[in-house]
């Protein structure tokens, strides 16, 4: 399907887009009361998995075949680096961090995919552009993190790297899924939520249990998380790259770290550091620096 200039619909899409990925931080830390980050990732990706999987088959599109080797592999990386270790992550560095913090940092995933672009998508260069605006990126991001935080090994500045690690695992999805073989991205995902699922919820029994007294509050936090940023949020993104394009899509990555503070400070009461605003000004500013006329691929961050 050969992609169209954008129409109302599609604005209204991505902003909804924006507004359900934007709220998944703020829900991390409201499910986090009273379950692991473990079983937060191992809930969310279940409920996402019986969705999607089912949304697939539904809409004709299956699961991607099994014979394919190569196509499963990719499937594989993206269960792992999209889904399974980015939700973990992001769990337990929000038992320490603002979710703020947490939605900022996705403002960096795709400054993270340049370098990881250019290495690995054949015929993909370094304009001056790019290396200005994810040098210009990366300064945010050590802004973020604290410049003299940086070498400490306290629990507060790791819980800050998880959060940055959660995003270079959403880069490194995104060449995963770049480079697939051919398949429907629906298809793709349900099979990649399919497997990060069966990753992650022994890993969560193992180490946390079986939660045992989840609150109304959680729970609700928890279906949110399976059914919009992980679920619906998928099919939205579909829609939008087949009907407007990839480029149209990135816009999305302007709306989710500020949502993220909006819904942090509103909800939770958050306080927002003048350093976050700095940061945030910096990782926005050489993200549109280095997607000036450019393309964008993959998927796209949710937390």
């Amino acid at each position: 399907m050969t992609a169209q200039p954008p129409g109302l619909a599609n604005w209204l899409q991505l902003c909804f887009l924006g507004l359900i990925w934007g709220a998944s931080f703020l829900s991390i830390t409201i499910a986090l009361e009273s379950v692991g980050p473990l079983s937060v990732a191992a809930i969310r990706l279940f409920l996402a998995a019986v969705v999607l999987v089912s949304a697939s088959f539904l809409l004709g599109y299956g699961l991607p075949a099994l014979g394919s080797k190569l196509l499963w592999l990719h499937v594989f990386g993206m269960a792992v680096f999209t889904n399974a270790l980015p939700f973990a992550l992001l769990g337990w560095g929000q038992q320490s961090v603002a979710s703020a913090f947490a939605g900022v940092t996705m403002a960096a995933v795709p400054l993270l995919v340049l370098p990881l672009a250019f290495f690995f998508i054949p015929g993909e260069r370094l304009t001056p552009f790019k290396v200005v605006g994810f040098v210009l990126g990366f300064l945010g991001v050590l802004t973020l993190i604290g410049w003299r935080d940086i070498l400490a090994a306290d629990g507060e500045t790791l819980a800050k790297l998880a959060c940055v690690g959660a995003a270079s695992c959403y880069a490194i999805g995104s060449i995963i899924t770049r480079t697939a073989p051919p398949v429907h991205p629906i298809a793709f995902s349900a099979g990649g939520l399919l497997l990060a699922t069966m990753i992650s919820v022994p890993l969560a029994l193992i180490f946390e249990g079986l939660p045992t007294e989840i609150s109304p509050r959680s729970a609700t936090a928890l279906i949110y998380l399976g059914l919009g940023p992980t679920a619906l949020a998928t099919i939205i993104l579909v829609r939008i790259i087949q009907s407007a394009g990839p480029s149209f899509m990135s816009l999305v990555n302007y709306q989710v770290p500020i949502w993220s503070v909006i819904f942090g400070a509103l909800v939770l009461g958050e306080m927002v550091p003048a350093s976050f605003l700095t940061a945030l000004a910096l990782i926005l500013g050489g993200l549109a620096l280095s997607q000036s006329g450019q393309r964008r691929y993959g998927r796209y961050p949710s937390g």
